[in-house]
């Protein structure tokens, strides 16, 4: 498997606190059949920031440690993006990593809204060939008072990736139940663990996609692994069915 979304470089944000538990957090991803890691940190987002420098010159040293204790975990460059005003400048400064040099651009707006500012941002990075991916938006709480919102989104060119333990119910069960329903509305293009540690936020890729199996369907677990590998690849999404849009069916329940 491939984790697009993860903060496993120590010391940088609020993810791996030490190099040992930096260890332990590849080796519980290696253990349960990830492959390939992109270690995202914090960028911008009031508290953390990393700038492309900084990923790459972490990446390096935990690479470097992960080879010496043949801990078989590929690590890839990639910044979790929090939406501000200068992103296109510092984009085009080369302050800023799309995951693993791809077309693909992490993003994280608030826990409390979707900025007026983030359709703007959809446009800009277009005009640049880049896609951007929303960061958990199950977690977001303009999106759960309103799901038809990220349906506006991805009809506009957003790809959206859920978060693992969402769907295991670690966060409660009305996060779980949105990001059921992103899934089976076709508003989910990939499942990424966002692990922080080894302990409470650990991977749980494993059991976030035997969810999907169960729940939404072998082909949308299927479907999702595929996207990761086009994703690592900078090839566009090959699982990416039409959205649907919650309005119009319960309008018709409502009426009947």
């Amino acid at each position: 498997m491939i984790d697009i979304h993860c903060h496993l470089l120590p010391g940088l944000d609020d993810g791996a606190s030490s190099i040992e538990e930096a260890v332990d957090m590849a080796r519980t991803a290696v253990a349960e059949g990830i492959h390939t890691a992109i270690v995202t940190p914090h960028h911008a987002n009031g508290r953390y920031d990393n700038e492309a420098d900084a990923v790459l010159s972490g990446l390096s040293a935990l690479a470097s440690i992960l080879n010496e204790k043949h801990i078989p975990l590929t690590l890839l460059a990639g910044q979790e993006i929090r939406l501000y005003s200068e992103l296109i400048s510092d984009l085009e400064q080369g302050r800023l990593l799309t995951l693993h040099r791809s077309r693909y651009l992490l993003i994280e707006c608030s826990a409390h809204q979707i900025p007026d500012e983030f359709y703007d941002l959809v446009h800009e990075l277009k005009v640049l060939g880049l896609t951007p991916v929303l960061a958990h938006p199950e977690r977001n709480r303009e999106l759960a008072k309103d799901p038809d919102k990220l349906y506006d989104l991805v009809s506009i060119g957003v790809l959206s990736q859920i978060t693992s333990h969402s769907l295991t119910g670690l966060f409660g069960p009305g996060v779980q139940k949105l990001a059921l329903n992103f899934c089976k509305r076709n508003l989910a293009h990939f499942i990424a663990s966002d692990a922080h540690n080894a302990g409470v936020r650990p991977f749980a890729l494993n059991d976030a996609y035997r969810i999907i199996k169960q729940k939404v369907g072998s082909s949308y677990e299927e479907g999702y692994i595929r996207n990761a590998e086009a994703l690592v690849a900078d090839e566009p999404i090959p699982f990416k069915e039409g959205p649907v849009k919650l309005r119009r069916w319960w309008t018709f329940t409502k009426n009947r």
